[in-house]
């Protein structure tokens, strides 16, 4: 714990000047409530037997100016200290996105959406709370405490030890309640976790529950995490509940027995009316402090459950980083050897196993085999988005560890099946690709991937809003959008992960046009399910279980009758013509 409030005190080091001002306003504030019990003694004791209404007039207004500087701190003291949690909130956001965008894949591919979105959003709001009030009003509840039972203790003696009563039962409770409200709101942030992650699948997946009429079915599984909520707050609530009641019944109690013990004392001639009048307004001086304790262990321990999710997002470290001497490279030839590599996902399964194979500059590789047999791993092993478990891949004859990951990945471009577009303009998911890009480079992409047609057909041309995920384009017109911002890209490396499969076949022809012009001089890396289509790739390397079990080119492999290229080609029902080839595969890699 101790090591936790060291990390949450780090983050007031940029903010040094307005935490003085808030605290300073806010003690000097604390300080103000304590005169007034004690001229209202005065006022009575000292005052008011003088019959001086010139001088009770004055020192009213006197008390008046004190309350108007005390209005002018709180004002300090609410703006400025919750800017100061607002800006320990921001600072804390940022750290967290950033850190979300050094995580490797391994860790998005075990991680729910609506999860990630609530470390961003709900852990962190009452963080901000707790940093604008946590340090702030315990020490001034302690202060005024103090100061409260001192004044009291001026005032009467036993009196003020009746009252100083009921902190210790307030410490026990304080004690107890403390921990279970912690792991209470711990475990509520998880239910609002959960509670993301279901309407963020509801909400992306709304066509397939639509489609399959499971309207009713998506809402029973809502209505179990709503529930889940529900008991997990109820179950906070039930802490809250007691803490605070019998808090206040204890506090109460105090209140009625010193109220008797007052009356008795004023009775018997010991204490003062103005003393004990006094008195009575110290003990509710003195019991607000404790309420605020109570109030502090609330938010505390939905801060601290919140800062422990954070600092344990925090701590999770990206598997793929780069190295102290990693090197910067402008842009590369495009010469790949893959040696000896070894992966697996999991340490006890192997995907790729000890897998060999060079690629020239220039060069179109295409990669078939069965479902599952590695081919996208191979892929994904070169922009290191995974890194290898053994052995060594190398572009230009640089192990890709050693080069840095920007300069890397700047160098690759990938096209896959399920294109990823942001809810932006259409001119701005082009501009992805070069965020830099002048508008004479988007057009000239537009062009080459021929997607001219399908802008000047909308009104808003490059400017027209495609809806989240491009829910407004075709699957056609989303491949083109893609390859146009690969085309800004401009990489010397191409992967195409099944870039066309999920599409008609005059829609294939014409993206595979745009990507013949793409895959021009670029060491490009095809992978396809639908062998007519990689035909005249230069080679064609097929995996089985992570291994090359045949390589060559068509030609080649067709000819091996009874080779594993042959079986896949005989499992599709063969090649119909050499037109057909033709028509969907020579725009790969060119005539």
């Amino acid at each position: 714990m101790i090591d936790l409030l060291k990390r949450f005190a780090a983050y007031y080091r940029p903010h040094r000047a307005l935490l003085a001002l808030d605290f300073s306003s806010a003690v000097a504030a604390g300080l103000m409530e304590l005169a007034f019990p004690v001229a209202v003694t005065l006022f009575i004791d000292k005052l008011l037997p003088t019959n001086q209404l010139g001088l009770i007039a004055l020192a009213s207004v006197g008390l008046f100016l004190i309350y108007l500087i005390n209005a002018g701190l709180q004002v300090i003291v609410t703006y400025w200290g919750h800017m100061l949690g607002l800006k320990i909130e921001t600072e804390m956001r940022r750290k967290s996105f950033d850190h979300l965008q050094k995580l490797s894949f391994s860790f998005f591919d075990n991680q729910k959406t609506g999860h990630l979105v609530a470390r961003l959003t709900k852990d962190l709001e009452e963080i901000g709370e707790v940093a604008h009030h946590g340090p702030e009003d315990l020490f001034i509840a302690i202060m005024t405490l103090i100061g409260a039972f001192a004044l009291m203790l001026w005032v009467h003696v036993p009196l003020a030890l009746i009252t100083a009563t009921v902190v210790p039962f307030t410490a026990i409770l304080a004690a107890r309640y403390s921990k279970r409200m912690t792991a209470a709101w711990r475990s509520l942030y998880g239910r609002v976790a959960e509670f993301n992650a279901r309407i963020e699948e509801n909400v992306g997946g709304i066509r397939v529950v639509q489609s399959f009429t499971n309207e009713e079915h998506e809402r029973k599984l809502f209505a179990e995490n709503n529930q889940n909520y529900l008991t997990t707050k109820l179950e906070a609530y039930k802490v809250m509940a007691a803490s605070m009641s019998l808090s206040y019944l204890s506090m109460r109690f105090v209140q009625v027995v010193v109220m008797l013990a007052g009356a008795w004392f004023v009775a018997r001639g010991e204490l003062t009316a103005g003393g004990f009048v006094g008195f009575l307004l110290l003990v509710g001086v003195f019991f607000r402090p404790i309420e605020k304790i109570i109030s502090i262990i609330e938010t505390y321990s939905k801060g601290i459950a919140g800062f422990q999710r954070y600092t344990q997002f925090l701590d999770a470290r990206p598997d793929i980083t780069d190295r102290n001497d990693a090197k910067s490279l402008e842009r590369v030839k495009g010469d790949i050897d893959y040696r000896d590599v070894r992966f697996g996902y999991a340490s006890d399964r192997q995907v790729i196993d000890g897998l060999n194979l060079s690629v020239r500059a220039g060069e179109t590789v295409a990669f078939v085999g069965p479902s599952g047999a590695g081919k996208t791993t191979i892929c994904s092993l070169l922009p290191r988005f995974y890194d290898v478990t053994g052995g060594a891949i190398l572009i230009d004859g640089i192990d890709v560890r050693d080069i840095g990951l920007k300069s890397l990945r700047s160098n690759i471009g990938i096209v896959q099946q399920d294109v990823f577009l942001f809810a932006g303009t259409i001119r701005d998911n082009i501009a992805y690709g070069k965020l830099d890009a002048t508008d004479a480079e988007i057009v000239e992409a537009v062009r080459r991937a021929r997607l001219e047609g399908v802008i000047a057909s909308l009104p808003a041309g490059l400017s027209t809003i495609i809806g989240e995920r491009g829910v407004k384009l075709s699957g056609g017109q989303k491949q083109r959008l893609a390859i146009a911002r690969i085309f800004l890209k401009n990489p010397p490396i191409l992967i195409l992960d099944e870039a066309t499969s999920a599409l008609d076949s005059e829609t294939e022809r014409a993206i595979q046009q745009s990507l013949a012009e793409l895959s021009e001089g670029r060491t490009t890396f095809v992978i396809a399910h639908r062998l007519a289509t990689i035909a005249n790739a230069d080679r064609i390397v097929v995996v089985e279980e992570g291994r090359i079990v045949e390589h060559g080119s068509h030609s080649e492999l067709i000819a091996r009758k009874d080779g594993r290229y042959n079986q896949l080609q005989a499992a599709q029902g063969g090649f119909a013509t050499a037109h057909d080839r033709r028509t969907s595969t020579a725009s790969i890699v060119g005539e």
